[in-house]
């Protein structure tokens, strides 16, 4: 395909500051996959003023998501770009591009000048910041309004007060709002930390007051985890919002983190669209989220409600916003925190109102009055967002990865899925940005069917080229606890105590997998046997109709018979027997549905070697078999042991990132436990520690480098 740009937008390419900022037409839908939207849309009046249009101040999947309300409405998108993004979707999606800077958000979605000179060239009228980056930005949206620039979102003055923690706080005491004791000033120092963490009494949270998404927060239950926790989030704070004030509150254990979901406009109309829960965390990071609440009633649901707008008429907010709380066992609730921007989990509030967040958003920007009232707002049917990210979950629940996406495909074949991603096959999930993929979807009549529904379609999400969490949300969504709804902000610790290890298979499951795979090797030896114009007899001799199979998966030994009947194979083992449509077994596909005795399985072929390695993901696991058949296996006890390497004397990168400080030098003695170094992924600080006592030998790094997953760091003698 080959587009031209017209004489209109070349005039408008000029240099700015060494980049060169190019207007590019956009290639409208050719080639994407059609996502379906999940809400039902609310009717567009084509006689109602709208903006002609919108610059997209942002990236990925949230810049699509606005791309996609806006073309429905009729106005044209601007998308901004970095060089990491030059071959983004959102670039494609948009009517125009504009390229603002190097890859670090700091020099292009950061920075304020070239988002402005963006608008400038494209004389887009109003601007969309999606969420993170410049969305609650008060001298950004200051700098809009002397442009005469319209900001979807609230005012300058809302931003602020919520912006600031310590602000939020004193505004929520005054507009009636329940709150949480704690400090109200400044923290000066690690020592002044102890001191209030001390008068507070422990366990108290220390995080950043101009923070948000988790970023530069910590749990101090003693003196040393205050002095620490006070250390890294004032560091995390500063690299992520340029502003490393801390402030210090009661933690309440076991709490839910419940959110309300508001909409105002510019005429005191303020409504709530219910709550969502997103008590299952990392790292204070959102992992699942549903809507609604399971623990809530409707009594606490209105209060919370009414609270929540109460403070945005205090404020005179308009726009969509989002009001945090924590709610303890009793079903008291604690004013958290306001977050004056589109969330990343919206998509569930719009499932179950029907409400198009972002058209109303840019409704009310335009200067209308909701047309929704509160008595219109209900609650149909629930939904879940599992957040599919490029990290390890075996690593701290959830380590970056990076890589290109040489395979991927969305689960939306399944009912009631909504994929919300900003990527594509061939896509790059760089270390400069949230490594998120999609935000999975799912909507059912119910809780139940919204969990069974998620299941099937985790199960069925083709992702190559990256690690990632598939596996632990699928393990959380058929994980008991989570299933009766008993969860808390400390469930991923309580559950898993000792990290994610994987899912267990039952007996059942795990016979399943074996005779699956050993379907697979059949299928692949017969393939391999199968050459036109050249009979089987001549070359190999008979036509294999039975095998005898060895396998070895989690440190287990198995023996199995794989035998083909009218058009099935019929493995046996342990005295089962299961029986398997051979044309279910595709082995030029990705996603394999796997018949067995007439129930449908589905598995993903991620690998297969002539060495009899195989992987396979079952339940969302990756599974590593060997599999030989049994003459191959008889001669295994003359194969050499591979000798194991001693890693304990190495520190090494647990992800991708960059080197922020180094503690020691060649020489030192460090004991167990020490701090060695500090890496930064995603603007979040991993302290690296001594695993044991020694010298240090070898240091590989500097402060700023760049490094790779589990590169060598530093070695110890």
């Amino acid at each position: 395909m080959v587009v031209k740009a017209s004489k209109t937008l070349l005039t408008k390419c000029f240099c700015f500051n060494k980049y060169n900022i190019n207007c590019l037409p956009s290639i409208l839908q050719n080639g994407f996959h059609q996502r379906r939207n999940m809400y039902t849309l609310d009717p567009i009046d084509p006689t109602e003023p709208t903006f002609n249009k919108i610059l997209i101040a942002n990236r990925g999947e949230i810049a699509c998501r606005v791309i996609k309300t806006a073309k429905r409405m009729g106005i044209k998108t601007v998308a901004v770009y970095s060089v990491a993004d030059s071959h983004s979707m959102h670039l494609k999606m948009a009517d125009e591009g504009v390229f603002i800077g190097n890859s670090p958000a700091s020099e292009s979605y950061l920075d304020k000048g070239k988002i402005m000179e963006a608008i400038r060239i494209t004389d887009a009228d109003a601007v969309h910041p999606g969420y993170g980056f410049l969305s609650e930005n008060a001298d950004f949206v200051g700098m809009l309004e002397q442009e005469s620039v319209t900001f979807i979102g609230p005012s300058a003055r809302a931003i602020t007060g919520m912006g600031d923690k310590l602000e939020s706080k004193r505004l929520a005491m005054a507009a009636g709002v329940n709150t949480i004791p704690g400090f109200d000033g400044i923290v000066e120092n690690a020592d002044h930390c102890v001191e209030i963490a001390r008068n507070i009494g422990y366990p108290v949270m220390i995080k950043a007051s101009a923070g948000g998404g988790g970023k530069g927060m910590r749990i101090a239950r003693n003196d040393d985890d205050a002095r620490e926790g006070f250390k890294l989030s004032t560091q995390e704070a500063q690299s992520s919002f340029g502003d490393s004030r801390m402030l210090v509150e009661k933690f309440i254990d076991k709490p839910r983190h419940i959110e309300i979901q508001v909409l105002g406009d510019k005429h005191g109309n303020v409504i709530y669209l219910n709550e969502r829960e997103c008590s299952i965390q990392r790292r204070n990071q959102k992992v699942i989220e549903e809507a609604p609440s399971v623990f809530l009633n409707e009594e606490t649901r209105k209060a919370m409600g009414e609270q929540a707008v109460s403070l945005c008429k205090k404020l005179g907010y308009s726009s969509a916003g989002t009001v945090e709380f924590l709610v303890d066992e009793k079903q008291n609730f604690y004013f958290l925190e306001m977050n004056t921007r589109l969330q990343v989990e919206h998509p569930i509030t719009e499932c179950i109102t029907g409400v198009d967040l972002v058209q109303q958003m840019i409704r009310v920007a335009r200067g209308h009055k909701l047309k929704i009232r509160q008595e219109d707002i209900g609650i149909n049917g629930w939904a879940i967002e599992s957040r599919v990210y490029a990290e390890d979950p075996y690593k701290n629940f959830g380590l970056p990865s990076i890589g290109r996406l040489h395979k991927y495909i969305e689960p939306t074949q399944v009912e009631g899925v909504r994929c919300d991603s900003g990527i594509e096959e061939g896509s790059e999930i760089s270390v400069y940005y949230d490594p998120m993929i999609c935000k999975l979807v799912c909507r059912g009549k119910d809780r139940k069917e919204a969990i069974e529904r998620s299941i099937k379609a985790l199960d069925s999400y083709v992702i190559r080229g990256v690690t990632h969490n598939i596996p632990l949300l699928r393990d959380i969504l058929t994980e008991e606890r989570f299933n009766k709804g008993d969860i808390s902000t400390n469930y991923l610790p309580e559950v898993y105590p000792d990290g994610f290890k994987g899912s267990l298979l039952k007996t059942n499951e795990k016979l399943k997998l074996l005779a699956m795979a050993s379907t697979i090797f059949a299928t692949n030896e017969l393939r391999s046997r199968n050459f036109i114009n050249a009979p089987q007899h001549k070359i190999y001799g008979k036509t294999l109709d039975s095998w005898n199979l060895y396998i070895e998966m989690m440190e287990e030994k198995f023996k199995l018979k794989v035998k083909q009947e009218n058009g099935l194979f019929v493995v046996e083992i342990d005295a089962e027997e299961f029986r398997i449509d051979k044309n279910s077994i595709n082995l030029a596909s990705p996603l394999l549905n796997v018949k067995i005795n007439n129930e449908d399985n589905v598995i993903q072929l991620l690998s297969k070697n002539a060495s009899g390695f195989y992987n396979i993901i079952y339940h969302g696991t990756n599974y590593k078999l060997y599999i030989l058949s049994q003459r191959s296996a008889d001669y295994l006890h003359l194969m050499p042991e591979k000798l194991k390497f001693d890693v304990s004397k190495q520190v090494r990168s647990p992800m991708p990132g960059l080197v922020k400080s180094v503690a020691c030098s060649v020489g030192d003695m460090v004991a167990e436990g020490q701090e060695l170094c500090v890496i930064e992924a995603m603007k979040m600080q991993n302290s690296m520690v001594a695993q044991t006592t020694g010298k240090i030998r070898c240091i590989n790094i500097h402060p700023g480098d760049t490094v790779g997953d589990d590169d060598v760091l530093i070695e110890l003698v």
